[in-house]
Order: C-alpha cells, then structure tokens, then sequence
C-alpha cells in the first residue's frame, strides 16, 4: 500500500470532517484542484486507502449488538479451509491471523448469548480447527479511528 503524502492526508482529513462532501468542497477545503482531489480519491478506492462503506455501519442497528472475540487454534495446513468457511459466516466481521499461542483472531457479533454460543459452536465446528476461546465485548472504550494519524501524516511528522 502506497504512503499518504500531505495533501493525501489533508484531503482523506477532510472527508473524514464531512464524509458527504462532494468532490469539489473537499478540493476547496484541501485547496486543491477538482480533478487533482477527484484523482486522487479514485486511486486512493483502488489501492485500498479507502476501504468499504460497510465500517460505518453499526452491527446493533441491524439487530447485532453483542460483540464478541473469538480467538483460534488451528491445524497449520488448513488455514486456507479455515478463513473460506469463516469468511461463509455471516456473524464474523473480520479475522486477522496473528502471532502467539494463539493462530487467529476473529471479531464476531451476535443477537444475544445464546447466538454467540451458537456462533462460537459453528466455529469450532469447522475443520481444523483445534480450539477456540471467546472474550465478550463489555464495552467499546476507544472506538476505530484514524483521524490522529492522518493529523501527523497532513502536518509533515
């Protein structure tokens, strides 16, 4: 993935103000030119930089509002089997493979307590994988952000 130069971060820094904005107050805000800003967040959807809409949506708005990490043991040469069938349920919003005793971690939500035992069950149903352990989300203390990075990388640090 490419680096943010200043004007990038400016400019990302500005939609994160008003995500509705059209192309041309965000080039204003930036002082940047129309199609220089339009250029700009086009290649910043194609290499990634802007990822789906889909972050900005609760999961409890759409009647998911327990949250869950489910951490995973698994058999090595499976993990491909594994990711597929985990990327299949629908409850799983993102798993990262990491290091440590543990192989993977994977951010879950559920109705209530019986779904996320129900979840929890799909996933340790899976083959290849060894053994799961679940940590309930009490509650979000720093909820996701990027905005203090995109200040540093906009300021030149």
């Amino acid at each position: 993935m490419p680096s943010l130069d200043p004007i990038d971060a400016q400019l990302l820094l500005a939609l994160t103000r008003n995500p509705r904005a059209t192309t041309v107050a965000l080039a204003d805000e930036v002082g940047i030119s129309r199609n220089t800003a339009q250029a700009r967040l086009a290649r910043h959807e194609q290499d990634g930089t802007l990822g789906s809409f889909e972050r900005r949506i609760n999961p409890a708005a759409v009647g998911y509002p327990l949250g869950a990490f489910i951490t995973v043991q698994l058999v090595q040469r499976k993990l491909d089997t594994v990711a597929t069938a985990l990327a299949a349920v629908p409850e799983v919003l993102r798993v990262d493979g990491i290091s440590g005793v543990v192989d993977l971690m994977v951010q879950v939500v559920a109705t209530d307590a019986d779904d996320l035992y129900r979840i929890a069950g799909k996933i340790l149903a899976i083959p290849g994988v060894e053994r799961t352990n679940v940590a309930l989300v009490m509650r979000e203390l720093v909820p996701y952000r990027i905005r203090p990075l995109l200040e540093q990388v906009a300021q030149g640090d």
